[in-house]
């Protein structure tokens, strides 16, 4: 498994992941063209502070990855820390498996794994990550867990699909001393 930044040829096989049902449930994101330009090609142009990637497993893309620090979205961050202080240089991972054939076989917590790696190497002042999901969605925090995410709070958030209550876990983890 490795991780390739977006491009924009990426765009259109975003838009198809974002129209599955078993990604739209907790996307819940308007797959217009417009829209997926709006929020994937900041990060595509380098105008967005968030870091998309491609995962691909034996080099066919199954899924999206994306990493920020907290701090590049304030009223994000002050959401997160009525649940739980956060430190200076906390980063975040949204994810998701695209490919519903690749779903329940270990690909998300392989992929978080290898991400939280990549944010230790890539982000040397960065020690913690700090990731909120719906109560709603089991897959993702067992996801989490077993990539060796700590719960560390639970609590209201302001949901992303208006089908859900708001309700959170937030997971943490920290780099490992010496690393």
């Amino acid at each position: 498994m490795r991780f390739r930044r977006t491009e924009r040829d990426d765009l259109i096989l975003i838009k198809k992941w974002l129209s599955t049902p078993h990604v739209a449930r907790f996307w819940n994101h308007d797959t217009s063209d417009e829209a997926v330009e709006r929020d994937f090609g900041g990060s595509i142009d380098g105008t967005e502070p968030c870091e998309d990637f491609i995962v691909l497993y034996d080099e066919q893309p199954i899924g999206l990855i994306q990493r920020y620090l907290l701090s590049a979205y304030p009223e994000d961050l002050a959401e997160i820390e009525t649940l739980l202080k956060v430190p200076a240089f906390a980063m975040s991972i949204d994810y998701f498996i695209g490919d519903v054939e690749m779903t329940g076989r270990g690909f998300g917590t392989q992929m978080i794994r290898n991400m939280v790696e990549s944010c230790w190497v890539d982000h040397p002042k960065t020690d913690t990550i700090i990731v909120p999901v719906a109560v709603a969605n089991p897959a993702s925090w067992r996801a989490l867990l077993s990539a060796g995410f700590t719960q560390v709070a639970t609590g209201y958030l302001k949901p992303d699909n208006p089908i859900d209550d708001g309700q959170h876990h937030l997971f943490r983890i920290d780099r490992p001393s010496g690393r």
